[in-house]
């Protein structure tokens, strides 16, 4: 009897068990996971919830909430597949298309994701979000195939598989990097319900003399406790951290303020609240302005546009701040506006799914447009921005590097922090070196170039007749923003001279130049010398021409030239060779008043001595030919004597 009574109880109980949890309502608790934001126990409760679920729309309103859980929680992967599930589902919201399309852009599916946008804007036509989700969708497109010139590289010293991010540098030299961590060394041993990871806390990473980060270490207790630390800004003399911190109770974390510590040798002090709104607000992402008065800030305060907005503060000194104030349509959205930067230039940078960028967060700046104001919002594009979330940006000083917080694909885990720089442009100089009158390369030409930083170099021309200025063992002969001369040079050559700049370039570039060298091995014509019928003044028009001949001299300071003049034949012998002389003379008495030496130069005349066409072969010429041969045998030229002219 024992026994039997004993089975009966044992019954009884095991089937009030079983009624208690048919009774239990999994997804009444779920739902309050998730009003709570601990995502990782609303998915499994979901889950449960779903298969004691018979409706049809109940299980679609189900699976909805799962992607739901899994956006909230940064797993586009995950949403994207929920969320395809409760579109197949027919949830009557939506919604659930825009967020399909939304993960599908975080997952790189800019097509898919561009259908899907249309198909929310056909069912929602007055809803901007589609129009302007599919026009994200075509800028990320022209973006990632006309990217800006940075690179952008793991950091994987400082990174680890769970969540790295909000770099900021902790000493003067920028050589000490502050940045919140989740990974295993942090204090504590909470599991964060949002994330699904342990609490966050500040790290501290050291770089040497090559450039490498040291092993991340945790601050002390000072300021790592075991609620969630992060988001990290320091002032310009680097004496004062602005750190936020976030509580935790029983139902989660259910608040952040913003803290600060004064430096205390080589640790912080004690750390004192900012008090600037309500505990039932969250409060951070702190970025001080370069004067310290400014202390700008990301809040869900009452009084914004939507989601989360930047405002700050304004440090009125011994521990009193200003009431809060908005930073106003200019830079807040209907969405999230997140972590704030202040460059030492001034200019704001910070995260928002609310201006029109890649996918999710996105990283813009926006320059100083007044006093604590700021304007003229510009998205970083690709590649600092990529189709993740993109946040948390610093500068590495004034230099045209530094770091970022991404989740991109490529990283060690999570959330990590990227090292993004400018690589130098690289520029060549390169070209070929002819006969002017042949065609023909010339070998062994010098080609001597001199840029406006002082720096000289030179190369000769090979076989071909070519040249290059490219490396320099590990350096370069063509820089950024420098501008050159170029001479170039050869034996029984005249000199050529060029110029060339990289001013203004954008890109890099190989510069590209033909010289044709004149032969002095006869004589050179000069442009048409134009002189009054039987006189040897010259005229305006003919000093224009002298002066190509002027370049020459200076281009070549080396050489001795006889300058001649000659007539055509159709006056005597020695009237002809008295007015030749005199314009050779004219000539010449020209180029010494511009400075050329006189005994760098001979006046010599010809007459019709030297006629390039004869009488006989302009007697056989069409009468209106004729005049143009005659003008053929009118003519100035020049013929290198020598080389050897020291200038004085």
């Amino acid at each position: 009897m024992k026994i039997l009574k004993s089975l009966m109880t044992f019954s009884f109980l095991l089937l009030f068990s079983v009624s208690a949890i048919a009774q239990k309502d999994f997804l009444l608790e779920a739902n309050g996971a998730f009003d709570n934001e601990r995502y990782f126990e609303a998915i499994e409760l979901y889950k449960k919830a779903y298969t004691r679920q018979n409706d049809k729309d109940e299980k679609a309103f189900i699976i909805f909430r799962i992607g739901e859980c899994y956006r909230f929680s940064d797993n586009p992967k995950q949403s994207e597949v929920w969320y395809s599930k409760a579109v197949s589902a027919s949830y009557n919201d939506p919604i659930a298309i825009f967020w399909l399309a939304e993960s599908m852009k975080l997952n790189g599916k800019l097509e898919e994701s561009a259908k899907e946008y249309q198909n929310y804007v056909n069912k929602k036509p007055n809803d901007p979000k589609g129009k302007d989700g599919l026009k994200s969708v075509e800028m990320a497109m022209e973006w990632m195939k006309n990217p800006t010139r940075y690179e952008v590289v793991n950091a994987p010293i400082i990174n680890s598989e769970f969540d790295d991010y909000s770099p900021n540098f902790a000493d003067d030299k920028n050589n000490i990097m502050y940045f919140t961590s989740s990974r295993e060394s942090a204090t504590g041993n909470i599991t964060h319900e949002r994330t699904g990871q342990g609490m966050s806390d500040i790290f501290e990473t050291t770089r040497d003399r090559k450039g490498k980060w040291s092993e991340p270490m945790p601050l002390g207790p000072t300021i790592n406790t075991e609620a969630s630390e992060g988001t990290v800004c320091m002032n310009d003399r680097r004496n004062t951290l602005y750190f936020t911190r976030c509580d935790f109770g029983k139902d989660g974390v259910f608040g952040c303020s913003i803290y600060w510590a004064k430096k205390q040798g080589k640790d912080w002090g004690e750390i004192e609240i900012i008090p600037i709104t309500a505990d039932t607000n969250t409060v951070g992402h702190p970025a001080i302005s370069n004067d310290d008065k400014i202390l700008v800030f990301a809040s869900n305060m009452p009084g914004g546009y939507g989601g989360r907005d930047l405002w700050y503060v304004i440090n009125k000194g011994k521990g009193v701040w200003s009431e809060p104030i908005n930073l106003g349509s200019g830079i807040n959205t209907s969405g999230d506006e997140l972590y704030p930067f202040i460059a030492f230039d001034n200019k704001l940078y910070f995260s928002s799914n609310g201006h029109i960028g890649m996918g999710g967060l996105d990283i813009f700046s926006a320059e100083p447009v007044g006093e604590n104001k700021w304007g003229n919002v510009a998205n970083l594009q690709y590649p600092i921005n990529s189709f993740s979330h993109d946040f948390g940006i610093v500068w590495d000083g004034n230099k045209n590097r530094g770091y970022l917080s991404s989740e991109r694909q490529g990283g060690m885990g999570g959330t990590d922090i990227w090292e993004f720089f400018m690589p130098p442009l690289v520029f060549a100089l390169e070209g070929i070196v002819v006969n002017k009158e042949t065609g023909d390369p010339i070998l062994g030409a010098t080609i001597e170039l001199k840029g406006t930083d002082g720096t000289t170099a030179q190369v000769a021309t090979d076989s071909k007749g070519e040249f290059k200025f490219a490396e320099k063992g590990s350096a370069r002969y063509i820089l950024e923003n420098t501008s050159y001369s170029i001479v170039v040079h050869a034996d029984q050559f005249l000199n050529a001279k060029g110029n060339e700049t990289t001013v203004g370039e954008e890109e890099s570039k190989v510069f590209y130049h033909e010289y044709k060298l004149q032969p002095v091995d006869k004589p050179i014509k000069l442009p048409e010398v134009l002189f009054e019928l039987a006189k040897w003044d010259l005229l305006p028009q003919s000093k224009d021409s002298l002066n190509f001949l002027y370049n020459i001299m200076i281009d070549n300071p080396t050489i001795i030239i006889e300058l001649s003049a000659h007539t055509d034949s159709r006056d005597t012998d020695e009237r002809n060779l008295k007015l030749s002389q005199n314009r050779a003379q004219s000539c010449v008495d020209y180029l010494i008043s511009k400075g050329i030496p006189r005994e760098r130069m001979t006046a010599k005349g010809y007459g019709e001595r030297k006629l390039k066409i004869s009488d006989a072969e302009i007697a056989k010429l069409p009468a209106n030919e004729k005049e143009a041969a005659h003008q053929q045998n009118r003519r100035v030229e020049f013929e290198v004597l020598s080389d050897n002219y020291v200038p004085k």
